[in-house]
């Protein structure tokens, strides 16, 4: 990968024709007539996940023929006509880092994608260390891109200029990039790498969000915790959740992990024990402190937490691991943490979480056992496909020889 300086004046951020605004039904047609014909088109969206508790599309910006469009989803239009594009094959949607963009289009407006191009992932592949947007841009085209607003508040209206400028520039250079890391994807003869990663986000599931009371078990530091203060924990994680639905903010902005975990410690009994917590804001005493008490107290009258089967890390939410399960996974990772050096590539690339997940349920015996495992992809069975069932067949010769003391490995990991 070669970088050179950015000096095309016509696409200087400072020099840009202004973005079209698409604010009501005509401006959506234009913008269809221009999609009209097209082979590529840079996508991407804004959300509010830091304002509220049910993140929502906020923004969809899309650039094409070197136009940027700023489309409103709280103008109430119908976004029929973009979802055909999007599930077009023939149309290449870019995104750089795509799947929260996919998710949430998925999840609010029952879209789903065909033909993906992720430069996040395409920068990953080629072993960039900071795959950023603002870091391969600054890469490929010396471009220096400002990211204040980039935890702005997008439910907002009417928008900022400033929000105007950032959003636009989410998308403007896709084209561009994606051709330049093409080129230098073929060089280094991972373009299966990409190829195999986007055709997985295309398949996406898009699950309703649902609490979970026994997620309070991936708060960093929970499990470290007896089994009484952890049902304590589980009791204060249910009522945040409960607070941050009701005032419509995200759950970290009524009381965070940190907190959490010392009041599940301590188990004030009073209010005025509360005073002078830390991250325990004076302002919420008065509207929480009570509830907190009162959560506390269900924790402990309710006794030790039955144990909650570990999770592996970045893992799955909806499946719990028992031991010899966890066991296996863990051995993957690390397997994985090892290839990814040898290999100069981001480890997600080599097997991304839910892959390894399947693996360590399905425990493979032979290569007709790779082919069944959902998402693990041609390149990834041939090349590393008689190492995983070797990796695989020592687990379970261990396993069988009773060699492998789980109860050592929970200590480690508590």
């Amino acid at each position: 990968m070669s970088s050179v300086p950015f000096s095309d004046p016509a696409d200087d951020p400072a020099e840009l024709p202004a973005p079209i605004l698409v604010e009501h039904e005509a401006g959506l047609a234009e913008l269809m007539r221009e999609l009209e014909g097209l082979t590529e088109v840079g996508v991407d969206t804004e959300a509010d996940s830091f304002y509220s508790y049910r993140e929502k599309v906020c923004l969809l910006q899309l650039s094409v023929r070197g136009i940027d469009y700023l489309v409103d989803p709280f103008a109430n239009l119908d976004f029929a006509p973009l979802a055909k594009v999007f599930a077009d094959p023939t149309v290449t949607k870019i995104f750089h880092d795509g799947e929260f963009d996919v998710s949430i289009l998925g999840r609010e407006y029952g879209m789903r994608f065909v033909n993906l191009f992720d430069t996040r992932i395409a920068a990953a592949a080629l072993g960039m260390q900071a795959p950023g947007l603002a870091s391969v841009l600054n890469h490929y085209f010396g471009l220096e891109l400002d990211k204040s607003e980039q935890r702005s508040d997008w439910s907002r209206r009417p928008l900022k200029q400033s929000q105007i400028n950032y959003a636009r520039l989410d998308t403007r250079y896709l084209h561009a990039l994606k051709a330049r890391m093409q080129a230098d994807l073929a060089a280094k003869d991972r373009a299966m790498v990409v190829e195999g990663e986007c055709t997985r986000l295309e398949a996406l599931q898009v699950a309703p969000r649902e609490f979970n009371p026994d997620d309070y078990a991936r708060i960093k530091g929970a499990r470290s915790l007896t089994p009484v203060q952890q049902s304590v924990l589980r009791e204060l994680f249910i009522l945040r959740n409960r607070v941050a639905e009701e005032r419509d903010v995200p759950p970290f902005k009524v009381l965070g992990n940190p907190v959490l975990l010392t009041l599940s410690e301590r188990q004030p009994l009073t209010v005025s024990a509360l005073e002078g917590l830390k991250g325990f804001p004076r302002g919420r005493m008065r509207s929480l402190g009570r509830d907190v008490l009162v959560a506390i107290a269900a924790g402990k009258a309710a006794g030790p937490a039955a144990r909650v089967k570990p999770t592996p890390k970045n893992g799955d939410k909806a499946k719990r691991l028992d031991d010899p399960e966890f066991e296996l996974h863990e051995r993957l990772r690390e397997w994985r943490r090892r290839m990814a050096e040898t290999e100069e590539m981001d480890s997600s690339l080599i097997l991304n979480r839910h892959v390894m997940l399947r693996l360590a349920l399905a425990r493979p015996k032979a290569s007709e056992d790779l082919e069944a495992i959902d998402g693990l992809v041609t390149w990834q069975r041939q090349r590393y496909g008689d190492v995983l069932l070797k990796l695989v067949a020592r687990f379970e010769s261990q396993l069988a020889e009773g060699s492998i003391d789980f109860e050592k490995r929970r200590r480690r990991r508590s």
